[in-house]
């Protein structure tokens, strides 16, 4: 089934009815590299009453997150593979992709009428090729990267999750480090500096309903981006 998905979605086109909904509604994505601190930042934009948060779908089944189960329309819409294929094949997504090659996630039209019905701005966290097809059907997504403040804090974070294998924390480097390079590379990333979870949500909010970012932050936080991509880099070098 995963090789018709595939198949699907290489060339994806949403429906025209769906590219009319695209076109109607304001959205903002949040890319980040790991433990930068992108929920917390999306749940203080949410405490304005003005954002509308985009839950996706998915065909893999509930977890368990500390002992609690995952909720159907809280973490995602839990779907069955059938009907997520009927949906693809209707044109009724934004973007969708083959997770890990066992699983189909993806942003559903239907959420983001939802947030053009309650007149709200639509936001989630995406991955780089989400964003990537995102901003494919919807040239005017907001697509935030999120950075955290400096590299020793960002590392602090990342091990103060609890214990991983050095081959996780090596695999987590990797990813992250080609993230910062796409993002770099992308004219269309706006870069917001995550040193404070109010200051981060008022930039992100301030980018969504103005369009505006201070000169000095945006060279600021690209020259951030610039210097933690070069010290993930030698770290990853170092794990060798």
């Amino acid at each position: 089934n995963i090789n018709e998905f595939n198949a699907l979605l290489m060339d994806y086109q949403p429906s025209r009815q769906s590219l009319l909904t695209l076109s109607q509604v304001e959205l903002v994505l949040l890319v980040a590299p790991t433990s930068s601190g992108r929920n917390t930042v999306i749940r203080e934009l949410m405490k304005t009453g003005d954002y509308y948060f985009i839950v996706s779908d998915t065909t893999r089944n509930p977890r368990s997150n500390d002992g609690v189960m995952e909720k159907d329309g809280v973490e995602y819409w839990f779907r069955s593979e059938e009907e997520v294929l009927a949906d693809i094949k209707e044109g009724k997504y934004l973007e969708a992709a083959v997770i890990h090659n066992q699983q189909v996630s993806g942003i559903s039209v239907r959420e983001l009428e939802k947030a053009k019905q309650a007149s709200k701005i639509a936001i989630t966290d995406a991955e780089i090729a989400g964003a990537e097809s995102a901003i494919k059907h919807k040239v005017d997504t907001l697509v935030i990267f999120l950075l955290p403040p400096n590299f020793d804090e960002w590392q602090r974070r990342i091990t103060s999750r609890g214990e991983m294998s050095s081959t996780e924390y090596k695999n987590r480097m990797i990813s992250a480090a080609k993230e910062l390079a796409t993002a770099l590379d992308r004219d269309y990333y706006k870069f917001v500096i995550n040193d404070s979870v109010e200051n981060a949500a008022e930039q992100v909010n301030t980018l969504a309903k103005m369009d505006e970012q201070d000169d000095s932050d945006s060279t600021h936080a690209r020259k951030l981006a610039e210097q933690l991509y070069t010290q993930t880099k030698q770290l990853i070098e170092s794990l060798e």
